[in-house]
């Protein structure tokens, strides 16, 4: 597995994204992903945390960014190569999936301010 950090211009460009990953919809209407991944929004996450006074009153506001915010944790696949005793089955790394990689951020202080499972971003950051 590989986590990937983006920043898109828009939340609807996000979820566009995220459905192009693979989505279906049951009886209800309701939708689901058709992939193993996970993905979380983060949204517009605080760039500068904001003050306050003792009685919480805002004395300086918070910065938030202007971008929408998603994480998400690939799951490696399996590719076969060949057909009967020649196939071959190799484990492929997670990538950016297609339309992925422009929007990925590049300076993160350790895990940003997500992460999943306690699992480090460092380590397990998709190579570019």
């Amino acid at each position: 597995m590989r986590i990937g950090k983006y920043a898109f211009d828009s939340q609807e460009q996000a979820n566009t994204k995220v459905q192009g990953l693979g989505v279906e919809t049951d009886e209800q209407g309701n939708e689901y992903p058709t992939h193993d991944h996970t993905v979380v929004h983060l949204g517009h996450i605080v760039l500068e945390e904001g003050e306050y006074d003792e009685d919480g009153e805002v004395t300086k506001e918070p910065v938030l960014s202007v971008k929408w915010h998603v994480d998400a944790l690939w799951q490696h696949t399996y590719e076969t190569t060949g057909e009967g005793e020649d196939a071959v089955t190799e484990l492929v790394e997670p990538s950016h999936p297609y339309g992925w990689k422009s929007y990925a951020v590049a300076d993160i202080d350790g895990n940003g301010i997500h992460s999943f499972y306690g699992l480090d971003y460092e380590s397990l950051k998709v190579e570019d």
